[in-house]
């Protein structure tokens, strides 16, 4: 066989063997999530979170580059066949793929939160609305605390670079409750392609190649901590976006500072209001007259913002992104955000905020 078939027929392999292991996740948790990825994780974070700007952002702005170049060189030379450029691209793909798993992506197929937490997976009306109505209750009363105001919204009086180092106190403190949740070693980054970002409709994502956590630094400060923990919570090995919303949520309410508990508990309530306003609508406007005004004001705020940057570019990448997460085991896809509501209200079923 020829050495151009190696790499396209590796990526065949690959995924077979994918979908193979897909059907162990006790084996990924135990060997992979909790064993090689957790040695690859902190190498990666501990080499990289020096650096004061993201290193996988500039390493995808080269690759981006040279995949340019390579184009319009390939372009050039005619006696190259379309069979031998099909084969060139599925040699590149077969690379990524191996590296994409290996280092982080194999965590897709790990023990899902409901079966390590012992969390029930199903809840009636009335647990979401016992729930959103706590909810209410504690985002209210930290509002009144920050503002004394009830109509006024949070304005943080934090710098970025002080969030990206006051989250680690909600994971220490939540690290003594869940000890699977302890975080360590900071690479927490503000993402370059943050505009770009913000036209995807994207608050931060993980690099699955250098383990940095990248965040919009364009989105409304309020959302800020929340965004954070959230990729930290990616960091740990939580590729499901409903478990990372879910872990993050527990950090920013562990912390011991108010705005990063409001930052949380805003988040948490916002999902519950959705939630409500999907179910049934009369619902959802009783419970939005309980809000304070200044708290509707934040979600003014980040409805602006998003609506600012509004396009096609967002609709085309959410559903690139929804298809990803299928492929990759989610099967709510991109609708898998808001499946923290569920992790939420039967975590604290029989216990209170």
């Amino acid at each position: 066989m020829q050495k151009k078939y190696y790499l396209p027929l590796a990526l065949v392999i690959q995924i077979v063997l994918i979908q193979l292991i897909s059907f162990f996740p006790v084996l990924i948790e135990d060997y992979y999530s909790n064993g090689l990825y957790i040695y690859i994780s902190n190498f990666l974070r501990i080499i990289l979170g020096f650096f004061p700007f993201s290193l996988g952002d500039f390493g995808y702005l080269l690759a981006i580059v040279f995949l340019i170049i390579g184009y319009i060189k390939n372009r050039k030379i005619n006696n190259l066949s379309w069979k031998d450029r099909i084969l060139k691209i599925l040699s590149y793909l077969s690379v990524f793929y191996f590296f994409f798993n290996i280092l982080w992506g194999l965590n897709y197929y790990r023990v899902p939160l409901f079966e390590k937490l012992k969390i029930d997976k199903k809840y009636s009306n009335q647990d979401l609305l016992k729930f959103t109505n706590q909810l209410i209750v504690k985002t209210n009363s930290i509002h009144t605390q920050i503002t004394s105001n009830d109509s006024v919204k949070v304005v943080f009086p934090y710098s970025q670079e002080q969030v990206f180092e006051m989250n680690l106190n909600g994971y220490r403190c939540l690290s003594n409750q869940i000890p699977s949740f302890n975080y360590e070693h900071p690479s927490i980054k503000k993402s370059l392609f943050s505009l770009p970002l913000s036209y995807m409709g994207f608050s931060g994502y993980l690099n699955p190649f250098t383990n940095e956590a990248q965040v919009n630094y364009k989105i409304p400060m309020y959302n800020f901590p929340t965004t954070v923990t959230h990729e930290m919570a990616h960091q740990l090995g939580y590729a499901s976006e409903s478990e990372a919303n879910f872990i993050g949520f527990l950090a920013s309410i562990n912390n011991e500072n108010l705005y990063l508990q409001y930052s949380g508990y805003n988040l948490a309530l916002h999902y519950c209001l959705s939630n409500w306003r999907f179910r049934d609508e009369a619902e959802f406007k009783k419970l939005l007259k309980t809000v304070h005004p200044g708290i509707i004001k934040n979600y003014k705020e980040s409805e602006d913002f998003w609506n600012n940057y509004e396009s096609f570019v967002e609709t085309g990448f959410h559903l690139f992104y929804d298809r990803f997460l299928k492929i990759n085991q989610q099967k709510d896809g991109i609708n898998g955000y808001s499946r923290f509501v569920d992790l939420m209200v039967n975590y604290y079923k029989n216990k209170n905020l």
